[in-house]
């Protein structure tokens, strides 16, 4: 990581604290696309709109309101990212990782990454839920690539543990309690905007792949770099090239976000019940 990352990250987290609160939450959630207004869960809520955070996008793609929202639920201290950057729109690795490593700075331990994903399965139809295991980074986007600061991480990070088994046994727990039916699977990351073609889902379900998307590895990247632990929630919105007569359109992504939107909401609502993460002593950290 460059000197004038480092600075850019020093800006971010003093504006933050400026804003918020010198008192972060350890717990932080990206939300994908359709999935934004769980932040109006939260109680004692503050909002701060990425544009006036150094270093934080504002996503230009219908469904990332682009805020950072702080407060409590169910008994946890809340960070929350309406919305996220993509490499599709133009972004350097850079302007993905930037976010993740101001939360890090700020205290955040544990990384909830969510995201409106394709079915490369016929048993994976649009409105399920998938833990991801493990993902598949397809198209080579890293944001860890440049010059590499001890401070924050290792140069060869591992990425055997990339998704947390604690958090991910936590999750589906929850989901049992909540009557909320979830799947396990791995996300592989393509860098879009194009949806995939019917050659390609064939290939990547050849490959190991379960669900397909464009956002999420890079974030799980950072964060694992920098030491967090990290668990990956997908809605499948559709069914993949092939799978389908149905032409794929980011407007069916949204439509099937909106209509899940419920089970998803009981499933973090018990997840965060059931955990009370703002107990400090629930944080051992693995790098």
């Amino acid at each position: 990581m460059s000197e004038d990352q480092t600075g850019l990250t020093d800006r971010a987290v003093a504006a933050i604290r400026a804003r918020l609160g010198k008192d972060f939450p350890k717990t932080a959630i990206i939300l994908g696309s359709g999935w934004g207004r769980f932040a109006e869960k939260l109680s004692n809520a503050a909002s701060m709109p990425y544009v006036d955070i150094p270093g934080f996008s504002r996503s230009t793609v219908v469904g990332h309101s682009g805020n950072l929202v702080v407060g409590d639920i169910a008994g946890t201290p809340l960070a929350i990212m309406q919305g996220r950057v993509h490499g599709y729109e133009g972004h350097a690795p850079q302007a993905l990782a930037a976010p993740i490593r101001a939360l890090r700075k700020l205290g955040v331990e544990r990384l909830i990454l969510t995201n409106a994903a394709g079915g490369l399965k016929p048993e994976l139809p649009a409105g399920t839920l998938v833990i991801v295991t493990d993902h598949i980074n397809f198209c080579g986007f890293n944001p860890l690539v440049g010059p590499n600061d001890e401070s924050v991480g290792p140069r060869f990070p591992d990425m055997t543990n990339a998704y947390d088994l604690e958090l991910r046994t936590q999750l589906a727990e929850a989901a049992r309690e909540a009557g909320v039916a979830v799947k396990s699977g791995v996300y592989l990351f393509t860098l879009g905007p194009n949806f995939e073609t019917p050659a390609e889902v064939r290939m990547f379900a050849r490959l190991g792949g379960d669900v397909v998307g464009m956002s999420t590895v890079p974030e799980c990247l950072v964060a694992r770099h920098c030491g967090m632990k990290v668990v990956g929630l997908s809605l499948v919105t559709n069914l993949a090239a092939g799978l389908s007569t149905a032409p794929l359109t980011h407007q069916e992504t949204i439509a099937t976000a909106t209509n899940s939107y419920e089970q998803v909401e009981a499933l973090l609502l018990k997840f965060f019940e059931k955990n009370r993460f703002g107990d400090a002593s629930n944080a051992q950290l693995q790098r």
